[in-house]
């Protein structure tokens, strides 16, 4: 009977659309006509303010130095020993390169003044920055600010009186509502600078992605939307109905390379908490514990006899961390900061990034089924969590060393992944008396294997007379002092 009765109040509702042409004109516009002049309202107001943003990256390669002759005559017979004469003879030494790298990216302006709003991965190592506005004026851009975390960038062009955008509030933003994107998807191949528009709803909040090697950015807290999302969309407006900016469009999920109806953006509210350091040029700062944490399970609230699943587990707390010095344990479960009850990890840390670095913490914790109130100084993010666990701890006879991470391996251009590298020599000291410099892999110290930092560091501890150190470059003695 639903079902009947619900198929005869389309039908009447069409039957009523096709009998009444004439009254369409003088009827007021129905919800459908408002909603689309809505749309090309938003479009008017902010597509002006919607610019495209192009970079030129020059990247420096070392590359073989080209023989005199087009190669080795020997090399086709794949003997290496004549090979090697040759290249001894003409000379092998690497040469650099220089390539230059474009890519391009969308932007924001919003203020009258130039400031344009964008993504840091849009101007990343940019060494040419250039804004287009969508009336075809072109600018040099000034990066004054980015911030890798975040993936925030601000950029500013020599203008006055401009178009721009509202910057709105993305707290108040409610699955369902609508979504219109704007951008300069691929680039300039449609043949002009005038931005696109594309509509659709959100369709999440709070989402956390994960993108390939992206570990230094945050990627949490986005909202997602189905409004179309393309290469050269990033750093575009996400806005709403009244033409506030909601987000800025980041990145898509797609296994094709294409838009396959699921987009992110950075909500505003974000950009907010940021855009004053990036607009002056500083460098932002977020609050840092070192732990690892997760969030409570059933089985685990039973185990820690917890009333409830709320709170977070501290799996792991990071040697010499403003956690460790605060008291904190591994095993501990955080339950509330400064009062106020934690539900997730990702409240735990949204708050703790957004305390000023210097300033005290209360943090709540279950240890043993007791209840401890602890005060934690709030430490500085370290620009990689991978760098802040390989660190030495402090030196030793003038040497500092790390374990050896893919980014100092790539830096050092080292073969080995086995022992330490050498990243700091104090003048003066007995290490660099001894002859090591950075860069240097030790192996060994007193015949005895070096394959970690922990290695270096139990054995350096025991040292108590002259050491025999072996690198990469061979032998060297660094004498007690």
């Amino acid at each position: 009977m639903l079902r009947k009765s619900g198929l005869v109040l389309i039908l009447a509702a069409l039957a009523a659309v096709q009998t009444a042409p004439s009254m369409a004109q003088e009827a007021p516009p129905d919800v459908a006509e408002a909603l689309q002049n809505r749309f090309a309202e938003v479009a008017k107001s902010v597509g002006p303010a919607v610019v495209s943003i192009s970079t030129e990256v020059t990247e420096r390669v070392r590359v073989r130095r080209p023989h005199p002759f087009g190669g080795s005559p020997f090399s086709e017979f794949e003997d290496d020993i004549f090979d090697r004469f040759f290249r001894d003879f003409f000379g092998d030494e690497p040469m650099d390169r220089e390539f230059k790298q474009r890519g391009l990216g969308t932007g924001v302006l919003i203020d009258e003044e130039g400031y344009v709003l964008t993504n840091e991965h849009v101007i990343h190592g940019a060494d040419k920055v250039t804004v287009t506005l969508p009336d075809g004026r072109e600018f040099k851009g000034e990066i004054k600010g980015s911030d890798i975390r975040s993936d925030l960038a601000v950029v500013k062009i020599s203008a006055k009186g401009l178009p721009h955008a509202e910057l709105g509030d993305s707290d108040g933003v409610k699955i369902g509502q609508w979504a219109i994107a704007v951008g300069n998807p691929f680039g300039f191949a449609v043949g002009s600078s005038e931005p696109t528009v594309t509509v659709g709803v959100i369709s999440a909040l709070n989402r956390s992605i994960q993108l390939g090697r992206a570990q230094d950015r945050d990627y949490s807290n986005l909202i997602q939307t189905d409004a179309a999302i393309n290469p050269g969309n990033s750093g575009g407006p996400l806005v709403n109905l009244k033409g506030e900016v909601i987000g800025v469009n980041v990145a898509i999920f797609s296994t094709t390379g294409g838009y396959q109806g699921i987009g992110f953006a950075i909500p505003s509210n974000s950009a907010k908490a940021v855009l004053g350091d990036l607009i002056e040029g500083k460098k932002v700062l977020y609050g840092w514990l070192g732990v690892n944490v997760q969030d409570v399970t059933e089985e685990l609230a039973q185990h820690f006899k917890l009333p409830s699943k709320e709170g977070i587990i501290v799996a792991r707390v990071l040697a010499g961390s403003p956690a460790e010095e605060g008291g904190l344990r591994d095993g501990d479960v955080v339950v509330s900061l400064e009062g106020a009850a934690l539900k997730d990890v990702r409240e735990l840390l949204k708050k703790v990034a957004r305390v000023p670095v210097g300033q005290r913490i209360k943090l709540a914790v279950i240890r043993d089924g007791k209840r401890h109130e602890l005060s934690i100084k709030v430490g500085q993010r370290p620009e990689s969590l991978e760098s802040w666990e390989a660190r030495g701890e402090g030196t030793w006879r003038g040497l500092e060393v790390s374990a050896i991470t893919p980014e100092l391996a790539e830096r050092y251009r080292l073969t080995s992944h086995k022992g330490v590298v050498v990243t700091q020599v104090e003048p003066n000291s007995p290490a660099e008396e001894a002859g090591l410099r950075v860069r240097d892999v030790i192996l060994e110290i007193n015949r005895q294997k070096v394959d970690s930092l922990n290695d270096f560091t139990k054995i350096a501890k025991k040292v108590d007379g002259d050491a025999l150190v072996k690198t990469t470059r061979g032998y060297a003695v660094i004498r007690a002092r």
